[in-house]
């Protein structure tokens, strides 16, 4: 495997490492956060396809999927991108500006129907 990158390997890279930096990047699972900084570096040469553990045809392999992924949307940050869901203290908060009766003793669900008027 050749040492340097295609630019979309690059750009790969630089987008499983800012998920990485900002604490969006999940095990394989999507169980887990990674907080190792190596283990980032792996995933994101995996998902790259420019990993030297791996053969050539599964490097292409590996790449083509991410890149499939990145265009339907279903990467870290392209879900994060689509807007975050309000934390419960966000909708609270919002709830009390608006005057909701009741809004101490709602949930989270609760607090957004009553927001969106359901």
């Amino acid at each position: 495997m050749p040492r340097h990158q295609t630019p979309a390997q690059r750009e790969t890279v630089e987008r499983v490492m800012h998920e990485f930096k900002h604490g969006e990047l999940k095990t394989a699972h999507g169980m887990r956060k990674v907080r190792n900084p190596k283990q980032a570096i792996a995933i994101a040469l995996h998902e790259a396809g420019a990993s030297r553990e791996e053969s050539e045809v599964e490097n292409k392999r590996n790449l083509r999927r991410t890149k499939r992924k990145e265009r339907r949307g279903e990467s870290q940050s392209a879900r994060a991108a689509k807007g975050r869901e309000k934390t419960r203290a966000e909708l609270y908060a919002e709830a009390r500006k608006r005057n909701v009766p009741g809004r101490s003793k709602m949930n989270k669900q609760q607090l957004a129907d009553a927001l969106l008027g359901r």
